[in-house]
């Protein structure tokens, strides 16, 4: 699969769609990577030319040693933009990928044709601080299993579970292989990350959905984020937790291309 040498790091990427289609870039939640779109790039592939790509330590990105920050893993996407001749995109994230939008859209808005943000956080309150800083210790553990079993009822809603039993084996079994090492880096990224005192400064067209049940990132960080930014629109994407791209695919996808059908560039 493609790889490009940018900012001092190889980056795994992948397009997908027409190739005169918009251009649309996917950001990852923290321990995605593009095959965790699965259930948005068939629906988004028919419209837009889509970028997937994995941030530096996650994938089949470079993994390097020290600090990552979500102004690095900026600097990185503007590079590896460049790299491949691509002046503006709409920028859609989940998660650790929404907040990256955030940072996007405050430090590189004129590469940037909109912002979609779900289930994302501008900063971290106490009871979020607390419950990264278990995935931390969870993750310094050095077993991806055992990590993800101290993870995952924070980031699933109860019916999901209850529904989809059969999905928590597979899931299990991928974070056998996940960089662990890689993910203490992001977590602390993660962490350190806050710009809610910036967010007036963002003008671009912005959606934010936050999940009704998500626990780690719950509705209110969300409206935080609606209120801060002039002109955002606001959606609740109900009986959802936190992964709401794995939960409720087709509500999410209908909210991303309802938007960017408003927004063309």
């Amino acid at each position: 699969m493609p790889r490009i040498r940018v900012n001092d790091i190889d980056l795994h990427y992948e397009f997908h769609g027409p190739a005169g289609g918009e251009l649309l870039i996917l950001n990852n939640g923290v321990f995605m990577n593009t095959g965790s779109w699965a259930f948005q790039l068939p629906d988004l592939a028919r419209r837009y030319r889509v970028l997937a790509y994995d941030m530096r330590g996650q994938g089949q990105s470079d993994h390097p040693e020290g600090d990552y920050s979500l102004d690095l893993h900026a600097d990185d996407l503007v590079a590896l933009m460049d790299a491949l001749d691509l002046p503006k995109a709409h920028m859609v994230g989940t998660s650790y990928g929404g907040e990256l939008n955030l940072v996007m859209g405050l430090r590189f808005p004129e590469r940037c044709a909109s912002l979609v943000i779900l289930t994302s956080v501008s900063h971290s309150d106490a009871l979020l601080k607390g419950m990264i800083g278990r995935w931390k210790i969870g993750a310094q553990l050095g077993d991806g299993p055992t990590f993800f079993r101290l993870i995952y009822a924070d980031t699933y809603s109860e019916g999901f579970l209850t529904g989809r039993p059969d999905l928590l084996p597979a899931a299990e079994q991928r974070y056998a292989s996940l960089d662990l090492k890689a993910a203490v880096r992001l977590l602390d990224s993660f962490l350190a990350f806050n710009v809610t005192a910036e967010l007036s400064r963002i003008t671009l067209p912005t959606l934010i959905a936050s999940a009704e049940l998500d626990v780690l990132k719950p509705p209110r960080y969300g409206k935080l984020l609606h209120q801060a930014i002039p002109g955002s629109e606001y959606h609740l994407i109900p009986d959802s937790g936190h992964v709401a791209v794995l939960e409720k695919p087709a509500e999410v996808n209908t909210l991303i291309l309802g938007f960017l059908a408003k927004h063309a560039f």
